[in-house]
Parts: C-alpha cells; structure tokens; sequence
C-alpha cells in the first residue's frame, strides 16, 4: 500500500516560481515530481485551491491546473473544530489559519507525510512537538512534516 502525502500551497507554488531566491526548493520539487511522486498517493484541499487562487503568481493558471491533478481532501465541520483547537492553542497564529487547515485535513484523513517548504509555521522542529501533544489531545496521528529533501528513496 503506498504512504499517503498531502502538499501544502508552497509545492505547487515552487514547482514553477523561477525567482532566483528561490530556484533551489523549485529544483527539488521538480526532482521529487519526477522521480519519486508515484510511490506515493498525494492529496490536496479545497484550501490549496483557495489560497492559490486568492494569490499573486506569475504562473497561476499554470500552478491551478497542476494542483487539479491531485484528488482533493473535503472538509467539514470536524476539521473546522480542529482548526479552531489549533489556533486556540497557539499552534498556529490566527492570520495563517491556512497552515492550521493544511495540519488539521492531514490530521483528520491520517496522511502520513504533509509535504511543504513553509518552514516557519509547519516544517519546524520547535512546531513538531507542538502538534504532538495537541493531536494527542484530540485523539489523532499526526503526520510527519516534511520537505521534499526528506522524502527521497534511499540511493544504492
């Protein structure tokens, strides 16, 4: 059975930014694309269509049509909760209640990887322990936040 893996905004955005700040995360991601995606079941949200809609993005309907490759994870009243718990917390502050949805869909459908580039609020080591013991609070797993650097197979 292959592992499950959510994208956040940022690996859709970076797949096809071509600011030299960020060429590094854009080359990875293109890599990851291309060599290890189909080992893996992958998911969006309504939310990713959202916040990549409401963005400014020089390729924008090109990013739209990638993400629309994916199946799309629904949301409901649950993770709405969940949120909610998340921001109460401070596990997410409350102007990126983005960052607390992609957590909670993950959370909630039992995703075993969240795969971003936002290192401030979602691939933060001080953030990980965070999640832990709010979704042990609520009874559910919570996914291993990662960047596309950590989800490379083993070379041989």
């Amino acid at each position: 059975m292959k592992k499950t893996v959510y994208l956040d905004t940022t690996i859709p955005s970076y797949y096809f930014d071509e600011r030299d700040a960020v060429s590094f995360q854009s080359k990875v991601t293109k890599q990851w694309f291309a060599e290890e995606s189909k080992k893996f079941n992958i998911y969006i949200s309504v939310g990713i269509i959202d916040e990549l809609d409401a963005g400014n993005y020089p390729k924008k309907d090109e990013i739209l049509k990638f993400s629309f490759d994916f199946e799309l994870l629904e949301t409901n009243s649950l993770i709405s909760d969940i949120v909610e718990v998340y921001v109460k917390n401070h596990l997410m502050p409350k102007d990126y209640q983005g960052d607390a949805l992609h957590l909670a869909i993950c959370s909630y459908y039992k995703i075993d990887f969240l795969l971003t580039w936002n290192c401030n609020h979602l691939a933060n080591a001080n953030k990980k322990q965070h999640i832990k013991v709010i979704n042990t609070k609520l009874n559910l797993p919570s996914p291993e936040i990662i960047t596309p650097l950590e989800l490379f197979s083993e070379s041989k």
